[in-house]
C-alpha cells in the first residue's frame, strides 16, 4: 500500500480518480448511509460534464429525504425535514434519474430499493438487478469494479466501515488475497460511530480520503408509530422467541413492536395482556431471560440495541453478543452507538453478510452459535398456501428488493431447532378500500411454499412447516381477517384443496380490527405506547400524526369528511389544539374565515381526542 493521499475538494478526488482509471470508473458503493456522496456527487458530475467519462455504478438502497406530497404533507414535513431526517443532501445521480436526465454515459444499477421509492421509474425498474443480499456481492464482482467509495469513521489513524461491512468487508479481504484490484477510496464522517470486528482498516488501504469542509448529516430512518396492529404482531412474535436462542428481526414498526414486547416479558409485565387476548396465542415463550439472547442479523436496528442496553441480549458468541452487516437507523441510535463505553460497543461487531446471512465458512462454529435460531421478517402478502411476497407491489414493478429475506429462511431450514417467522398485517387499506393481504396465490413469489415456515398477524400464528395443503389452508385463513375468510374458504374449495365440510372454528371466527382494538387499548398509552422505542417527532407532532392518518382517510369519502367539518364547531377542543394547529401554520383559534382544511384537521384532533 502506498500513502493515503487527502483532498480537501471532492471535485479535485473526482478528478483524480478518473485519471487513475483512464476515464472509466466502475463504481461499487454500499448500499446505505455508507454512501460517501461528496465524491458520488463529484464524480457524477464529472461525468455528466465530459460524455468521454464513463461511469457505472453497482450500489443498493439509494436513500432519498421524502418530498412532500400536497399541502397539508408540506405543512407537517417541510418545518421539521431536517431535524426528522438529517441535512441529508440528495445524491445527483437519483436526481438526474427521477428527472429523466441521466446521461447515456453513466448507469446505475440497484439490487435493493428504498421502500416504494422507485415506484414507476422506469430507469430505475429496468436497472433493478434481483439477488439475494448473499449473492450481490458475487453481483458486484462480476461486474469487474475498478473503484470502492465509502464513508467512514476515524479514529487514532485508524478508518471503521462502521454502518456497512456487509459487502465491503469481503472487497477489502478478496483484495488482499490477490482476488481483486480495485481503488479505495473515502469520506471521513465525524458522526459515524466507530464500529470495531472487520470493520476496522488501517489507513493505507485507502488510496484518496476525503476531509470534506461542509460535511453533511447521516440519513435518518424515523420510526413511525406502532399501531393495535403492529403491536399485536409484535406480541404474538414475542412468545416464540425461546431463552437462550439466536435472534434476528427487521427495521420497521413491527421490528420495534416485536422488540418492546421481548423488553415487556423479560420484565414480567405481559401475562394480563396475553390473558385477555381475543384469539388464540401460540408459543411457549412468556418468561423473563434467564440466559438471554445472541443477535445475528443483516441489519443493526434499534430494537436490538434496545434489548441489548437492556441485557435481554447478553448471549455472547466470539467475544460479541451481536454480530450485523449494516444499519440505517435514527440520529439517536447513531449518537447512543458514539456514546457507548467501548468495552460495551466491542460487543456488536460489525460483519460481512456473508456471516450473518449463510452458513458457508465455519460452519461448525456458526452451527453451534446459532441454536434456537428465529428469523422475524416482514412481508407484503402471503397466499393460503403459504407463498410469502415481500419485494413488488404487481408483477414486474419492485418495491424494494429480496435482500436478505431468503437467506434467513434458508437458514432456518438448515440449522437445528431453527424458525423463519413472516410478519403481515392481515389487511392493508388503499384509496378508500380494504383488502386482505392474505390471498389464494400471490402475484410475485419471494419465499415459495416448499420453504413455508410461520406466519404471523395480528389474529394469531399460523405453524406451517411439515403441514399437508389442507392443514396449511386452514391455519392460515385463521389469522386472516375475518371480512375475508369466506372467499379464501371458497377459493381453496373450489380448487379442491380444501373439505367441503370443513367449517373455520369459533375461536377464529371474530378476527377484527375492533377486537383488537378493544384488546389493547387498557394498554396504549403505558405498556404499548405509540412510540416504544422513543421518537425523533416531538411531542405536538405526535398528537397530529394520528389526526393527519384520520383527515387522509376521512378525505376519501364525503361522510367522513362532513364529521370532522361537525367536529371541528361542536366537539371539545383538543387541549393541545392551538399548538398543534399553529405547528401546520393555521391560526391557533378557530375563527370564521378558517380554510376547508384547516377545520378537517381541527375537527380530526378533537375526534381522536374524543376516541
Amino acid at each position: 500500500m502506498t500513502k493515503t493521499e487527502v483532498f480537501g475538494s471532492a471535485d479535485d478526488m473526482a478528478q483524480a480518480i478518473f485519471a487513475a482509471t483512464g476515464g472509466e470508473v466502475r463504481l461499487a458503493l454500499p448500499l446505505g448511509v455508507g454512501k460517501p456522496i461528496t465524491i458520488i456527487n463529484a464524480l457524477t458530475s464529472a461525468a455528466e460534464a465530459d460524455p468521454d467519462l464513463r461511469l457505472s455504478i453497482f450500489t443498493a438502497l439509494t436513500l432519498s429525504r421524502p418530498r412532500p406530497v400536497g399541502d397539508m404533507q408540506r405543512r407537517f414535513l417541510e418545518p421539521a425535514l431536517d431535524r426528522l431526517f438529517g441535512a441529508y443532501p440528495g445524491l445527483h445521480y437519483a436526481d438526474m434519474i427521477r428527472a429523466g436526465t441521466l446521461p447515456d454515459n453513466i448507469t446505475v444499477s440497484e439490487f435493493f430499493f428504498q421502500a416504494g421509492g422507485w415506484l414507476g421509474v422506469d430507469y430505475a425498474q429496468r436497472h433493478y438487478i434481483a439477488a439475494n443480499y448473499t449473492h450481490a456481492r458475487d453481483v458486484l464482482i462480476a461486474q469487474k469494479p475498478n473503484v470502492v467509495a465509502q464513508l467512514f469513521a476515524e479514529e487514532d489513524g485508524q478508518l471503521s466501515m462502521a454502518c456497512n461491512t456487509d459487502i465491503s468487508a469481503d472487497l477489502f479481504t478478496f483484495r488482499a488475497a490477490g482476488k481483486m484490484d480495485f481503488i479505495a477510496v473515502g469520506e471521513i464522517s465525524d458522526e459515524m460511530p466507530f464500529m470495531l470486528g472487520p470493520a476496522v482498516l488501517k489507513m493505507d488501504e485507502l488510496a484518496m480520503k476525503l476531509e470534506p469542509k461542509a460535511p453533511y448529516n447521516l440519513f435518518s430512518a424515523v420510526r413511525r408509530p406502532v399501531s393495535d396492529t403492529q403491536h399485536a404482531i409484535g406480541l404474538h412474535v414475542s412468545r416464540l422467541i425461546p431463552d437462550g436462542g439466536t435472534l434476528q428481526i427487521g427495521i420497521g414498526a413491527i421490528g420495534d413492536a416485536a422488540a418492546n414486547a421481548l423488553l415487556l416479558r423479560d420484565a414480567g409485565t405481559l401475562n394480563e395482556v396475553w390473558r385477555t387476548a381475543p384469539v388464540p396465542l401460540a408459543g411457549r415463550g412468556t418468561e423473563p431471560f434467564e440466559t438471554g439472547l445472541y443477535a445475528v442479523t443483516e441489519m443493526l436496528v434499534g430494537g436490538l440495541i434496545a434489548l441489548f442496553e437492556a441485557g435481554v441480549l447478553r448471549r455472547e458468541v466470539n467475544g460479541a453478543v451481536i454480530h450485523a452487516g449494516f444499519f440505517i437507523e435514527t440520529r439517536d441510535m447513531y449518537k447512543r452507538l458514539r456514546d457507548m463505553p467501548p468495552a460495551q460497543r466491542a460487543k456488536i461487531a460489525m460483519m460481512p453478510v456473508s456471516y450473518t446471512n449463510a452458513l458457508y465458512g465455519d460452519e461448525a462454529g456458526k452451527r453451534a452459535a446459532r441454536i434456537d435460531a428465529r428469523f422475524v421478517n416482514g412481508a407484503m402478502q402471503a397466499s393460503v398456501l403459504g407463498d410469502v411476497m415481500s419485494d413488488s407491489a404487481k408483477p414486474g414493478q419492485v418495491v424494494s428488493g429480496v435482500g436478505g429475506q431468503f437467506d434467513f429462511f434458508q437458514q432456518a431450514f438448515a440449522l437445528e431447532g431453527a424458525r423463519a417467522i413472516a410478519t403481515l398485517p392481515a389487511t392493508r387499506s388503499a384509496g378508500g378500500s380494504v383488502t386482505s393481504n392474505i390471498v389464494w396465490t400471490t402475484p410475485v413469489v419471494t419465499i415459495p411454499r416448499h420453504m413455508r415456515d410461520m406466519v404471523v398477524t395480528e389474529y394469531g400464528t399460523a405453524d406451517l412447516r411439515g403441514q399437508t395443503d389442507e392443514d396449511v389452508i386452514k391455519r392460515m385463513i385463521a389469522i386472516a381477517d375475518s371480512r375475508f375468510q369466506d372467499q379464501l374458504i371458497a377459493e381453496a374449495t373450489k380448487a379442491g384443496k380444501l373439505d367441503r365440510d370443513w367449517r373455520l372454528p369459533d375461536a377464529h371466527s371474530r378476527n377484527s380490527p375492533d377486537r383488537i382494538a378493544a384488546w389493547l387499548k387498557p394498554w396504549r398509552k403505558g405498556t404499548l405506547p405509540d412510540f416504544p422505542l422513543g421518537s425523533d417527532f416531538d411531542s405536538v407532532e405526535r398528537i397530529l400524526l394520528p389526526a393527519l392518518v384520520r383527515l387522509k382517510t376521512a378525505s376519501l369519502g364525503k361522510g367522513p369528511m362532513a364529521r370532522l367539518l361537525v367536529a371541528s364547531v361542536f366537539a371539545s377542543p383538543h387541549p393541545q389544539e392551538a399548538q398543534a394547529m399553529a405547528r401546520m401554520s393555521y391560526a391557533p383559534v378557530p375563527h370564521l374565515l378558517e380554510p376547508l382544511a384547516a377545520r378537517a384537521l381541527r375537527g380530526a384532533l378533537r375526534r381522536i381526542m374524543r376516541d
